[in-house]
Order: structure tokens, then C-alpha cells, then sequence
């Protein structure tokens, strides 16, 4: 992957203006962080990123390719978009593992290699409906990362962790960026976007603002 670009990208929900203008352009290699007051459109971003949600205007390209348009979603994506959802009788891997058979690129041993690496191997055949919220968010970040995508979009991905759980989450982001990963974080945690981001956008009045973290917005 090469590079995303947004041009001139807008979202409106029945009239009402979401997002006006985002002009960008992200890079392979690279942590970019998402902040700004609740209902400011972080997620809605992320959502049009990923495919999920088209813009109301403007364009956005994976690599010279129109998402919407020549893609339907990029090819090679991890998503942890809001509060993740597994069927709660199935164990942790037996979710993993259902949500693998779409693409049918990782096996049973790489599905508990990544659990390891969040934290939640232990409790690989505990039945999710049994995980604390911490558990389900580090399941939701496994899920995002199992197929060692070249995309990966967290929304809040500290959301229920404990100081050592987040800890554990921002050293492996920064280990996943090491592997030329293009990460999207959006986080309401200054610390988060000091310590992670190679560049953060902050949104506000609909417009997003390119620049590094500062004390007050």
C-alpha cells in the first residue's frame, strides 16, 4: 500500500453537516491520531476510511483507486470500530475463528498467536459472554490484527483497559508500525496521541486541523 487520500471529503447526515472539507493524506509507516470532542465525526471518518460509510462529497483513494467506486473496502483492512460484539456463548477463539472463515487467511495456531500478543491467550477458550471489558476490547484488537493486515483502523482501542492493558496495547502499536503499517487511532487520551502518533488531526467546528498535540485546543 502506498498511500490513502481524502479530497475535499464532506458528510452530511438529513441536511445536518457532519464534516466539511478533509483534505488528507496518510502514509504506510506511520500512527495517525484522531481527536475531538464527542460528536465531532472521528468516527464518522474512520467509517468512510474503511468503507463502511460513503461521503456526501469529495473523494477518497487507496492507491490511486477510488474507495465506493473501484473498491468497495480496502483490500487489506483491520477494523475496531466501537464497542466490538461476539456471540457471548462462543469462546474467544471460536469467535476468531468464525470471523477468519470470510477470508480464509489465518488458521487456528496464527488466531492464538495473536490473542497472545493482546494479552488474551489465557482465556482463549473461555466463552466471551464471560470476558470482562477490558477481555472483549483486547479480543476486538485481536480481531483487527489476525490477519496482519496492511490497514488497521482502532476506534478507542484503550476503551475498558486497565493501566497495564494499555500499556501492553501501545507497545504493540508501535511494533505494528515498525512492520510498515498505516495505523488510524482516534482516542479522547492526550497521552494516547502523544506517545503513538507520528501525526494528529484535531476536529472541531467540522474541520479538521493538521498539527502536532498541544496542551489546549
Amino acid at each position: 500500500m502506498e498511500k490513502i487520500e481524502l479530497n475535499h471529503v464532506s458528510k452530511k447526515f438529513h441536511r445536518e453537516s457532519i464534516l466539511e472539507d478533509v483534505c488528507l493524506k496518510l502514509f504506510p509507516g506511520n500512527i495517525y491520531g484522531f481527536i475531538g470532542p464527542n460528536g465531532s465525526g472521528k468516527t464518522v471518518l474512520l467509517k468512510m476510511i474503511a468503507g463502511l460509510m460513503r461521503p456526501s462529497g469529495g473523494t477518497i483513494y487507496l492507491d490511486q483507486k477510488q474507495i465506493g467506486k473501484d473498491l468497495d473496502f480496502p483490500p487489506s483492512m483491520g477494523v475496531l470500530i466501537e464497542t466490538p460484539d461476539f456471540l457471548p456463548n462462543y469462546s474467544g477463539m471460536q469467535n476468531l475463528l468464525y470471523l477468519a472463515k470470510i477470508k480464509k487467511l489465518v488458521d487456528r495456531e496464527q488466531i492464538m498467536h495473536t490473542m497472545k500478543l493482546v494479552g488474551i491467550d489465557y482465556a482463549a477458550e473461555r466463552k466471551a459472554g464471560k470476558y470482562s471489558l477490558g477481555m472483549k476490547q483486547r479480543l476486538g484488537i485481536a480481531q483487527a490484527i489476525m490477519e496482519d493486515p496492511e490497514l488497521i483502523i482502532l476506534d478507542e482501542p484503550m476503551n475498558g483497559l486497565d493501566q497495564r492493558g494499555i500499556a501492553e496495547i501501545r507497545k504493540l502499536l508501535l511494533e505494528l508500525k515498525k512492520n510498515n503499517k498505516l495505523i488510524l487511532l482516534a482516542s479522547h487520551t492526550r497521552e494516547d496521541m502523544k506517545m503513538l502518533c507520528d501525526q494528529v488531526f484535531y476536529i472541531r467546528d467540522k474541520k479538521i486541523d493538521l498539527k502536532r498535540v498541544r496542551e489546549e485546543p
